[in-house]
């Protein structure tokens, strides 16, 4: 027969605390000691440069290339530009770029804006929370029930059109990415038209409409109704599919955490991470996010130390018995698509994971 073990006395969960806490510093230690903490504002400098001349290249073969279906590639070409542009915003939303928050702000804020045509106030609102708290039910607003399901038990109810979508959710995941990048600008405009405190919302309205505008209206302009339409439909498409098929690979199919989760802060961003395995070109490709432990570990590091830090935190967790998730890309997309189909098919425990259970 066994029993239950007693709770532990105040003093023994205040020391299991710090000793937690203790395990955090001490890692950031060795990525100090390491010299991985610093500023890289001029490799920043050349990604800016490079994402800039990328841009300038888009529009001349837009300008130049007259009334031709090659403007379509034109058009895919645009959406991975707007991708990177993207992650540049991100690491600047992080404080990853210069020594002051301003500088940094106002970086994510024009890149964003004016070049991707997302809001950074309504980035940076939704990406703190899930930062603090990924794959927390009822805080971590990237799992919360849409057009997809994440959390177990919420599929039930939904009936019609929408439970048959829900039933094959994994399946259609990668066709409905096409549909995130017109979901991502009607979220800007949403957040800057009806959200209180947001700071520098004329700014980031005035630079959000020469974004979301400006660029439709000149695609129009030089190709015509018909062409135009399909340019842009096609730019969308390619912005929303890299978007998601980037940003799903480091959470989606992760062990979810309860609300109540009494999970300290490095545990709990290591437990629900995947990073991705891969060389340079899947770290361009990503935007760095393919460290997605070792980010959510070091939220301000530069996205080009990640992988220099990647060996200190793989030591460090094996060391602490800390469980370190990292996979092939299109592992990591076999795992999502099962996931998914397993949580619209209503299963109990979607992962099969003790992880889960362990912190419920």
């Amino acid at each position: 027969m066994t029993t239950e073990a007693p709770p532990r006395p105040a003093r023994q969960r205040r020391t299991a605390r710090n000793a937690q806490t203790n395990d955090y510093f001490e890692l950031v230690e060795r990525a100090n000691a390491a010299g991985l903490m610093g500023r890289r504002v001029g490799w920043y400098v050349g990604r800016t440069i490079g994402f800039a001349a990328a841009l300038a290249v888009g529009f001349t073969l837009l300008l130049t290339l007259g009334d031709t279906w090659w403007q379509l590639a034109v058009a895919a070409f645009f959406g991975i530009v707007f991708t990177q542009g993207a992650f540049l915003a991100h690491d600047g939303g992080h404080q990853q770029i210069f020594a002051t928050g301003k500088h940094n702000e106002w970086f994510s804020r024009i890149i964003g804006n004016l070049g991707v045509g997302l809001s950074i106030g309504w980035w940076n609102r939704k990406h703190n929370k899930h930062h603090g708290n990924p794959n927390v039910i009822g805080k971590d607003g990237d799992i919360d029930t849409g057009a997809l399901v994440f959390v177990p038990g919420e599929e039930v109810g939904r009936t019609g059109f929408l439970g048959w979508v829900t039933r094959r959710q994994g399946w259609l995941f990668f066709p409905m990415l096409a549909l995130f990048g017109p979901v991502l600008h009607a979220k800007s405009v949403q957040t800057l038209a009806t959200t209180p405190g947001i700071k520098h919302r004329a700014a980031e309205s005035v630079m959000l409409g020469i974004r979301l505008i400006g660029f439709p209206t000149l695609v129009f302009l030089t190709l015509g109704p018909v062409l135009g339409l399909a340019f842009l439909l096609v730019q969308l498409a390619t912005f929303g599919v890299y978007m998601g098929a980037t940003f799903a690979p480091n959470h989606k199919g992760m062990p979810l955490l309860p609300k109540d989760n009494s999970v300290d802060f490095l545990r709990r961003q290591v437990l629900t991470s995947r990073n991705i395995r891969g060389g340079w070109f899947v770290a361009w490709a990503m935007g760095g996010l393919n460290y997605q432990v070792e980010h959510h570990v070091f939220p301000r590091m530069p996205s080009v130390n990640l992988r220099q830090v990647r060996p200190i935190v793989q030591e460090f967790c094996a060391e602490r018995g800390i469980p370190y998730t990292e996979t092939g890309l299109l592992e990591s997309y076999r795992i999502i698509v099962n996931y998914l189909n397993r949580v619209g098919l209503g299963y109990a425990d979607p992962m099969d994971c003790p992880i889960v259970a362990q912190y419920r």
